[in-house]
């Protein structure tokens, strides 16, 4: 017991200083089974028991591509601030090590390799403003509503549009999810002949130029 309470003391202190969480946090048992406690206790209402979320509601946090792609520093500081004019409120409330033990209960859902790093040093988006308007009006306006909204405007995707979002996402991880997609939900792929729209490289930038107008449209 007191070196469990001396490894969540260093752990604290890390994440105030702005640290990663440490490669063996997923694999320590008992920091995922606090963490399924808290998750249970804060989060299962909306991202339902298995934290698979339900379309127009809430988004599942236990998507393959999506664990892959974001980075801790993105789901701790998503939890602690929510996301500001949507149905995600802020869990202020919980201590670093609480929300240290979600992330670390959320990770041992992984499948796939953790890319974050890698998506995180991704180059900016350089695009055409214009182009990327025209082309989310007509490819993603209907899941994510016309101003980015989400489920607030009746759609079925998340609100990309918004700064408690766009704040925290690199440019990299929005362009390999509208690349991929993810699995078992609704977000399809938006490149290669299995896409829904076979959209290159720029025309993903120009979209991502779009959404960070947006954001900046709000103050952020």
């Amino acid at each position: 017991m007191k070196s469990r309470r001396k490894w969540l003391y260093s752990l604290s202190w890390m994440l105030l200083a702005g640290s990663s969480l440490p490669a063996f946090a997923t694999e320590d048992k008992a920091l995922i089974e606090q963490g399924k406690q808290m998750y249970d206790q804060n989060c299962s209402m909306c991202h339902q028991p298995d934290a698979i979320g339900k379309p127009g509601f809430a988004p599942s946090l236990t998507n393959p591509e999506f664990l892959s792609l974001a980075s801790d520093q993105f789901l701790m500081g998503t939890i602690r601030d929510g996301r500001i004019g949507t149905g995600m409120p802020p869990f202020a409330h919980l201590g670093k090590p609480q929300v240290a033990g979600i992330v670390a209960f959320l990770r041992s859902h992984a499948k796939l390799p953790d890319r974050a790093a890698q998506v995180e040093d991704m180059p900016s988006a350089h695009g055409d403003l214009s182009s990327g308007k025209k082309l989310y009006a007509d490819i993603c306006s209907t899941c994510h509503g016309v101003s980015g909204d989400g489920y607030l405007s009746g759609g079925t995707g998340t609100a990309i549009g918004k700064e408690g979002f766009l704040g925290k996402v690199s440019d990299g991880f929005v362009r390999e999810t509208v690349k991929k997609g993810r699995s078992n939900t609704r977000m399809r792929g938006f490149q290669g002949a299995d896409g829904l729209a076979n959209l290159s490289d720029r025309e993903i930038d120009d979209v991502i130029v779009y959404l960070r107008s947006l954001s900046q449209k709000q103050g952020g």
